[in-house]
C-alpha cells in the first residue's frame, strides 16, 4: 500500500471513524470537538465551548497564523490519558528549560488531563493545547502552517503517515520518544507495506524504551534508534496525595487491596471473587478502580447486582466499616489510592488488552499482582517480576487470593513493597537521556 492508497481508504473509512467517535463522546462525556477546526488542521476558536473556563481559547486568533502568541513551540503529541501522564516528565523538563510548548491529542481524556496536569503553564502562556488533525493530506499540511513547531515529539507509537509526510515537507524534524513497539505493531507495519515504511523512515530520531522495541522498530524500517528507557519511571508521585492516601488508610484502621485500572469483562469476575472474601471478620476494603470514566456507573451496577456494600469515592464519605468495595470514581488520584493500599493488582491486563501501567504503583512502594496480558508493558512487567516486586496471577480470582495471601504474610508483602521501590528508582533517568538525545531539534 502506498500513501495515495492509503489515504483514499482513510477518506472512506472516515465517517465511521466519527461514528464511532461520537458513540465514546457520548459514553464518556467530555468535549471531543469531533468537527471542531483544530480537527482540520485550522487554528480557530473551538466549536463547542469548555464545561468550564480555559484560558487556552483566548490565546488562539481565528485568523492570521503569523499572530500567534507564541513562537516555534516544541510540539508534543501525546494521544490519549495514558501517553499524557507518560509525557508527564518530559513536559516538566521542556518547560523549565523555558520552552514554548504545543501538547496535542486525540482523546477528551487526554486532553482534561493535560488541562489538569499544567493548567499553570497553559495560565502563563507557555503551553497551549490543540487536537491533532486527522491524517489527512491538507488537515496536517493546515496544522504545520499554522502552528510552525521547531520540532515534533510523538510519544510511544504514534506514527501517522501523512502527519510526517506533512512535517518533511514543511521541514519539521519529528521524533518518536520513549518509543514500544511490540510484535503485534510490526506485524501490523508489514501488511500495511509500503506506506508504514515510509512513515517511519521519515523520522529523524527514535528513542526506544527497550532494546527489543529499537529491534523492531528498525525492522519496521526506522531510522536505527537509541535506547534512552521509559519515561513512565521519572514520575514524580505528588507528594500531597501519597501524604493523603497514607493518612486516609490509618484512620481506616482495615487492610487495602487496590483493583485498578479495570476493563471491560474484568470488574464481574473481581466482584465474584471478592464477595468470597467480603464475609471474613477481617476483611480487607478493596477499592476498585476502573480505567475509564465512562464505565464508573456501570461498575456502580455491578456492584449493586452483586449485593457489596460499597460507597463511591466521589461522595466524600468514608467508608462504613460493613463496605466491602469503595469505587474509585475519580480521575487523578492514583497516587492516593496507590499510597492508600496494602497490596496492588494491576488490571487491564486479564483478558486479552495488553495490561495498564504498573510502574506508578511500585513508584508507591506497594506490592503488585498482575495478569498474563502485559504485552504492552511486556519488558516492564518481566522486569518487575523478575526482580521480586510484582507476581502473576493467571485470572481475576486467582488474582484476589494472592492479595489475601500476602495480606496474611507480613513478611513477603513488605520484601515485595521494598524490591518494587528499589526496582523503580534503578530505572530513573530516562527523561535525562532522552533531553540530552534531543538537544539538537530543541536547540
Amino acid at each position: 500500500m502506498n500513501r495515495g492508497v492509503y489515504t483514499l481508504a482513510l477518506r472512506a473509512l472516515a465517517p465511521l471513524i466519527w461514528l464511532w467517535m461520537a458513540h465514546r463522546a457520548r459514553r464518556a462525556g467530555g468535549r471531543w470537538e469531533i468537527f471542531s477546526p483544530e480537527r482540520f488542521g485550522r487554528v480557530g476558536p473551538s466549536s463547542e465551548p469548555s464545561s468550564q473556563p480555559s484560558q487556552v481559547a483566548s490565546l488562539i486568533p481565528s485568523e492570521n497564523p503569523s499572530a500567534l502568541p507564541y513562537a516555534a513551540p516544541v510540539w508534543v503529541h501525546a494521544v490519549s490519558l495514558g501517553e499524557t501522564r507518560a509525557a508527564l516528565p518530559l513536559l516538566n523538563a521542556l518547560l523549565e528549560r523555558g520552552l514554548p510548548v504545543l501538547l496535542t491529542h486525540v482523546t477528551a481524556t487526554g486532553r482534561a488531563e493535560g488541562e489538569r496536569l499544567f493548567q499553570d503553564a497553559i495560565a502563563r502562556g507557555q503551553l497551549r493545547q490543540a487536537w491533532l488533525p486527522y491524517d489527512f493530506p491538507g488537515a496536517t499540511r493546515r496544522f504545520m502552517a499554522a502552528h510552525r513547531p521547531r520540532c515534533g515529539l510523538l510519544m510511544e507509537r504514534e506514527i501517522w503517515p501523512n502527519l510526517l509526510a506533512a512535517a518533511r515537507q514543511a521541514r519539521v524534524p519529528m521524533a518518536l520518544v520513549s518509543a514500544r513497539y511490540s510484535e503485534s505493531s510490526l506485524r501490523q507495519a508489514r501488511r500495511m507495506g509500503g506506506v508504514m515504511r515510509e512513515a517511519l523512515a521519515g523520522l529523524d530520531i527514535v528513542l526506544a524504551q527497550t532494546a527489543e522495541d529499537a529491534g523492531r522498530l528498525a525492522q519496521a524500517g526506522a531510522p536505527a534508534a537509541q535506547v534512552t528507557g521509559n519515561l513512565k519511571f521519572d514520575l514524580v508521585l505528588p507528594p500531597a496525595q501519597v501524604q493523603a492516601g497514607r493518612a486516609w488508610r490509618a484512620q481506616l484502621g482495615r487492610r487495602v487491596v487496590a483493583v485498578a485500572s479495570t476493563r471491560e469483562g474484568e470488574d464481574a469476575p473481581f466482584l465474584d471473587a471478592i464477595k468470597r472474601h467480603a464475609a471474613a471478620p477481617d476483611a480487607p476494603l478493596f477499592l476498585l478502580i476502573p480505567r475509564h470514566p465512562q464505565r464508573f456507573d456501570e461498575a456502580a451496577r455491578l456492584l449493586t447486582d452483586a449485593k457489596l456494600a460499597f460507597v463511591r469515592r466521589s461522595a466524600g464519605t468514608a467508608p462504613a466499616p460493613q463496605a466491602a468495595v469503595l469505587l474509585g470514581d475519580t480521575l487523578g488520584e492514583m497516587a492516593f489510592y496507590y499510597a492508600a493500599s496494602d497490596v496492588a493488582i494491576v488490571a487491564g491486563s486479564f483478558a486479552p488488552l495488553g495490561g495498564q501501567n504498573l510502574i506508578e504503583a511500585c513508584a508507591a512502594g506497594v506490592p503488585v499482582i498482575v495478569g498474563p496480558h502485559t504485552f504492552n508493558f511486556k519488558q516492564a512487567a518481566e522486569d518487575a517480576v523478575a526482580a521480586g516486586a510484582a507476581c502473576r496471577a493467571e485470572r481475576e480470582g486467582a488474582a484476589v487470593d494472592a492479595a489475601m495471601a500476602l495480606l496474611a504474610d507480613e513478611a513477603r508483602r513488605e520484601a515485595m513493597g521494598a524490591a518494587a521501590a528499589r526496582w523503580f528508582r534503578s530505572h530513573a533517568g530516562a527523561t535525562a537521556r532522552t533531553m540530552q538525545a534531543l538537544d539538537g531539534l530543541l536547540r
